[in-house]
Order: structure tokens, then C-alpha cells, then sequence
């Protein structure tokens, strides 16, 4: 007999939070949380869809990880704490080996990063994920897309483009000759993407403006400057690639950590003068950061190679529609 909603939600979703700041979790209409005093509270929602935003074969696990993974990059691209999220989930069929893979790789993230589930919905239908995650921040101190300045420094967490070449190998369109050390380590930046969320927080009273690296590092750092109304000037050769692209670059160019999306890394932007703060809260939470450009005047991304030559931006990022 096929579960109904109640009891779907029962047996894989009712999870023990032991949470005091939750009041009414999931069971009734509604979550009542408690937002402490002098915080704001931060609110980020996003939809995958099968097909779109992951391969069909995709692993459940895999699946509950990433869908909760691309939420908690957006708070921590806001410096904010994670605290509780809703899931709304279309399916369509009730597969209780899928869901028991689903909600354990949701919820040993969730664990991961103490943030708990308290509602939501199902629906049949085409696979479809939704999750809205809450965090909370300083009353006035939320890191925002439009406070960048001319003079500051431009920074990315991680390595860009491990991810949009790991999408070429789920897809089985990747170039031929590639080690297998390599495709593993670029599928799981593909589909276990890990939220920056300590450094973000620890970063946040630092710098001037930040966002999450989803879309592609020229899109993404393109909307701090549409919002901060500046330009910046980078420098090829300071992109931070893993040893998996370093190979691949040289074969087919610059297009993955450029314009290649999912990364899920920070771009963020600080005076000067924070410098040798980055480094430290770098070193101490052993989350490598690069120093890749500055910040300009005038508008637009100029990129300089290695030889002096700019580099014409014509793919920019990923795009919803």
C-alpha cells in the first residue's frame, strides 16, 4: 500500500530538533520560531527541478544534499547563522527507497549545520524540490550584493569550475582522457557542494559586500557590480583552479571557472586594509581564499591574461530562463 502525505511525512521528515527557538514544529498549520533579540532574520528560497538542475540519476542522497546545500550558500553568502527551513517536494510516486535516500542526505547536512526542518508540503507531480531556509544575523549587519567600493579587493573562496566540468561528466559529454581521480573529485563538487557557511559568518564583519558563486564567477561577481554600480579588474592567471581543472583548462580553455555555475563558493569584495583579517579566518578555518582582482570605477569585468591580453567575456553564466 502506497503511503499517504501524513504518514510520508511521519516516517521520513519528522525529525527530533530538541531546539528551544522552535515553539511549533512540524504538525500543525504552521512553524512558530523565536528569533532572538537584535537579530534579523534572513529568508532564501530555491526550486530544483529534475531534469534542470540535476541528472535524472542523480542519487537521493545526493539529491538531499545539494537541495539544501544551494540554500545554505545563500545565507552564508549574508553571513547569516543557519537556523530552520521548509521543504515542499513534488513527486511523482511515492518511491520509499528514493525518499529514505533523500531525507538522509537532507538531514545528515541539515545535522551537519544545525539547522532544522520545521514544515512544509508534498504534492505529486514532475520531481521538484523546494526548500525556503531561514538564518539569522545582526540587527544592520547582513552582507549585501551593493556595498562594494572602488579601491577594495576582490576575493572567491575555493576553486572555481569544478563543478560545470563534474555536469559534463554526469552528463557523459566530457572530453575523452580525463583520469578517474579526476571525474570523482569533479562529481562530488557537482552534487555534494559544501556551503560556505563558517566562513561566511566569520568573513561578514570584514569585508564590503558578498555573494554566493552559483550561477558562474563572471555572472555572479557581475551582479555585485550591477549593485554597487563599480567595475572590477582581475587577473587570469590568480582564478584558483583545482589540479583537476588545471589539466583541463589547458585543453579547452577558461569557460568552467569563468562561466561554469554550481560552484557554491563566496565572491566578496573588502578594503585592503582587512587583508591580513581574510588571511587569518582563511588559515584558521582551513577554507582557502584567493585574491583575484580589484575593484573599479568604471563598469564591466576586464580580465587580463598572463600575456597582457583582455579576454573577450562572451558566455557569461548560467541563466534561468
Amino acid at each position: 500500500m502506497s503511503l499517504g502525505e501524513f504518514e510520508l511525512i511521519q516516517r521520513f521528515f519528522s525529525w527530533p530538533s530538541g531546539r528551544s527557538d522552535v515553539s511549533v514544529g512540524i504538525g500543525d498549520d504552521t512553524a512558530v520560531v523565536d528569533v532572538p533579540a537584535g537579530q534579523q532574520l534572513v529568508v532564501t528560497t530555491d526550486t530544483l527541478v529534475e531534469g534542470v538542475h540535476f541528472p535524472a540519476h542523480t542519487s537521493p542522497f545526493d539529491t538531499g544534499h545539494k537541495s539544501l546545500a544551494v540554500s545554505l550558500s545563500d545565507l552564508a553568502a549574508m553571513g547569516a547563522r543557519p537556523r530552520w527551513f521548509t521543504l515542499a517536494l513534488t513527486l511523482p510516486k511515492v518511491d520509499e527507497n528514493w525518499l529514505s535516500g533523500f531525507s538522509s542526505g537532507l538531514r545528515t547536512l541539515a545535522e551537519q549545520q544545525n539547522i532544522v526542518l520545521v514544515g512544509g508540503d508534498t504534492t505529486k507531480g514532475p520531481l521538484t524540490i523546494s526548500i525556503q531556509a531561514m538564518g539569522v544575523v545582526g540587527s544592520g549587519q547582513a552582507a549585501l550584493r551593493s556595498t562594494a567600493k572602488p579601491g577594495d579587493d576582490v576575493y572567491v573562496t575555493g576553486t572555481l569550475g569544478d563543478a560545470a566540468l563534474g555536469l559534463e561528466f554526469a552528463l557523459e559529454t566530457a572530453e575523452p582522457g580525463i583520469t578517474e581521480e579526476c571525474r570523482s573529485y569533479c562529481l562530488q563538487r557537482l552534487n555534494r557542494p559544501g556551503p560556505r557557511v563558517r566562513a561566511g559568518i566569520s568573513l561578514a564583519p570584514f569585508l564590503t559586500a558578498m555573494i554566493d558563486c552559483s550561477d558562474g564567477f563572471v555572472a555572479d561577481l557581475g551582479h555585485i557590480l550591477a549593485s554597487s554600480g563599480c567595475g572590477a579588474e582581475l587577473q587570469l592567471a590568480a582564478l584558483p583552479l583545482s589540479s583537476a581543472l588545471q589539466v583541463n583548462v589547458e585543453k579547452q580553455g577558461w569557460r568552467y571557472p569563468l562561466s561554469g555555475g554550481d560552484d557554491y563558493e563566496l565572491i566578496f569584495t573588502a578594503s585592503p586594509r582587512s587583508r591580513c583579517e581574510i588571511i587569518g579566518i582563511a588559515e584558521n578555518l582551513n577554507a582557502p581564499v584567493t585574491r583575484v582582482g580589484k575593484i573599479t570605477e568604471g563598469g564591466g569585468i576586464k580580465i587580463t591574461s598572463a600575456d597582457g591580453q583582455l579576454l573577450d567575456l562572451t558566455t557569461t553564466g548560467y541563466t534561468h530562463f
